[in-house]
């Protein structure tokens, strides 16, 4: 088990390091935004990184300007409105997506979907168009709809490869690590709790069984600390009392798929994320689970791995919603012209 769920954060430890010397050309579609900036500069930070192409339909031009100061090797270009998308694409190995409209109180994340479906629907057409082998990782929510909503676009440009669409649902792994952490007094940095299922309410399903190192909680607290990773998005939303959603955390989380996939890409070995993707594992045709990286993107789905009886539960009361999310983001797709 520990080999199988070795922990990634090191990615970003290294990533953020000088001894990593790597080139990647890494595009953020909806750079000014909330997650779009911290993340840029998380990755602006890299050495993984030469070059960071950032895209957005305004702010842009400032946005790169300001990172282009940082005494860090990636050269940083901003690009401005949908003229400008094309040349931002250009020769991307990675496409990063937090483009769209963040969560307010009282919103769930399919409350997104009528504008957040369509910005991902044009952007990843583009990306099927100017850079059709790049890795795309989708952050827009919700997550549940917007991946098979862009499988569906690279169907449509005949360039379609499972292997290289992920949806970004790190923060849900980032969040369980954190607050397993907290309760049981240990360096969070040395937890890794795998997450499955989907990313929103209680298709968020974090495998605890599987945690290391090895934790154990009582049934009621069990389910509280569930119940918490479940809905911890909505507790920033509510935090932020209509300020907006988790963007500082979600760059974090970002950032960490991301560098764990350009290590996997440069012959990394051993590079394992849990992403929501295509999948054979359970009934649904999406489904999180671990995922062996490689150079190719997904090397090998590694399943769901031992559930107990109320994780296998948590799994079956997630089906129908995971179902109808899936089917509603493939009818959007499959209904534009």
């Amino acid at each position: 088990m520990l080999s199988r769920l070795s922990r990634p954060v090191a990615a970003l430890s290294r990533a953020l390091s000088t001894s990593a010397q790597n080139s990647a050309r890494v595009s953020v579609l909806g750079a000014s935004g909330g997650i779009g900036q911290p993340l840029s500069l998380l990755l602006k930070n890299s050495p993984l990184v030469s070059n960071l192409a950032l895209y957005d339909i305004a702010h842009t031009p400032g946005v790169a300007a300001d990172l282009s100061h940082i005494e860090t090797r990636a050269k940083v270009t901003g690009f401005i409105g949908p003229d400008q998308l094309p040349e931002c694409l250009k020769d991307a190995d990675v496409v990063v997506i937090p483009a769209g409209v963040p969560r307010k109180p009282g919103m769930t994340r399919d409350d997104l979907f009528n504008t957040n479906a369509t910005i991902v629907a044009n952007l990843t057409e583009a990306c099927a168009k100017h850079c059709p082998e790049a890795m795309i990782c989708i952050i827009a929510n919700p997550v549940n709809s917007t991946i098979p909503i862009t499988s569906e676009v690279f169907k449509k440009q005949g360039v379609y490869n499972p292997n290289r669409i992920f949806g970004v649902t790190t923060l849900d792994i980032v969040r369980a690590n954190t607050f397993v952490a907290e309760l049981k007094g240990l360096d969070p940095a040395r937890v890794n709790v795998p997450v499955i299922g989907g990313h929103a309410g209680k298709t968020i399903i974090p495998v605890i069984s599987q945690c290391t190192p090895k934790v154990e909680f009582p049934q009621d607290q069990l389910e509280t600390l569930t119940g918490r990773i479940q809905e911890a998005g909505t507790e920033v939303v509510k935090a932020k009392a209509g300020a907006g959603s988790a963007t500082l955390s979600m760059a974090y989380a970002g950032a960490r798929f991301t560098f764990s996939l350009l290590d996997a890409m440069n012959g990394k070995e051993g590079v394992i994320e849990c992403s929501f993707v295509r999948s054979e594992e359970t009934e649904c045709t999406y489904f999180s689970t671990p995922l062996l990286l490689g150079k190719n993107g997904i090397e090998k789905n590694l399943g769901l791995g031992k559930l107990t009886a109320f994780e296998e539960k948590c799994v079956s009361e997630a089906m129908a919603e995971l179902k109808a999310s899936i089917k509603k983001g493939e009818e959007f797709a499959k209904s534009r012209k």
